[in-house]
């Protein structure tokens, strides 16, 4: 018998559109007093300090700054790959730091996303195999898996490239493999750090689209770090990190 998870995957594909959130007005994350303090030979670097945020589901939302001001750090600490000093994070009642390692990876798999500015897919492994990992992790059969991965990089328009290495992509197509890799799972959430901070002008100005049209025919949350103003703008919410705390624009 098909288990519920996989017959709500499936109505996606047979619906011909990515399987995402209900736009709403529900608290998705909700993160308080939010520090992340570094040792360093001079001694302590307090980068984020006490940062209070709410994310709603299906919002875009963006966060901008200068290099180096902490808004990868704070990206890391929202999506559970990295611990705060000081503060929580949670997901409804779910909080990061109670989770034990086995149950915060599992937790990240399925509910959450993340689109790094270097794309990290696996050599070895086409488009379609690399979009397949994170489903095979979570223990979708191979079958399943495959579907559900051709039928997102249809979707990111890359259905006569998915047998391809990643060698054989150009950068934005590398970048929009993982853009599938990230929304296979149907996540609550994706997380985009300098999504495009490899890209030539028009590259980058295709994947923005991509990813707004998304959020937008899909529902699913976004939360980006960019540099990139046109990206910021496209955004619902915009908010600039400096001196280790968040101002909204």
């Amino acid at each position: 018998m098909e288990s519920g998870d996989n017959k709500y995957n499936r109505n996606a594909l047979n619906k011909g559109k990515l399987a995402g959130n209900t736009q709403g007005n529900e608290v998705l994350l909700k993160a308080s007093g939010i520090t992340k303090t570094f040792l360093t030979s001079e001694g302590e670097i307090k980068i984020l300090r006490g940062i209070d945020l709410e994310i709603r589901m299906g919002e875009m939302t963006s966060i901008v700054g200068a290099s180096g001001a902490g808004k990868s750090t704070l990206l890391y600490l929202l999506s559970g790959l990295d611990n705060p000093t000081d503060g929580t994070v949670f997901y409804g009642s779910e909080n990061l730091s109670s989770m034990t390692e086995k149950k915060l990876a599992r937790f990240r798999n399925i509910n959450i996303g993340f689109i790094f500015q270097f794309h990290y897919l696996l050599s070895e492994f086409s488009a379609l195999e690399n979009v397949m990992m994170p489903l095979l992790i979570s223990g979708k059969s191979k079958k399943l898996a495959s579907e559900l991965a051709y039928n997102i990089l249809e979707k990111v328009d890359l259905k006569d490239r998915m047998s391809h290495r990643p060698g054989k992509l150009s950068g934005g197509e590398q970048q929009r493999v993982a853009v599938a890799r990230a929304l296979v799972t149907n996540p609550k959430i994706v997380f985009a750090d300098e999504p495009s901070g490899n890209l030539d002008e028009k590259t980058a100005d295709n994947l923005h689209e991509l990813m707004a049209e998304i959020n937008k025919s899909t529902g699913v949350t976004f939360l980006i770090a960019t540099h990139n103003q046109r990206l910021a703008d496209m955004a619902q919410k915009t908010y600039e990190l400096s001196s280790g705390q968040l101002h909204l624009q």
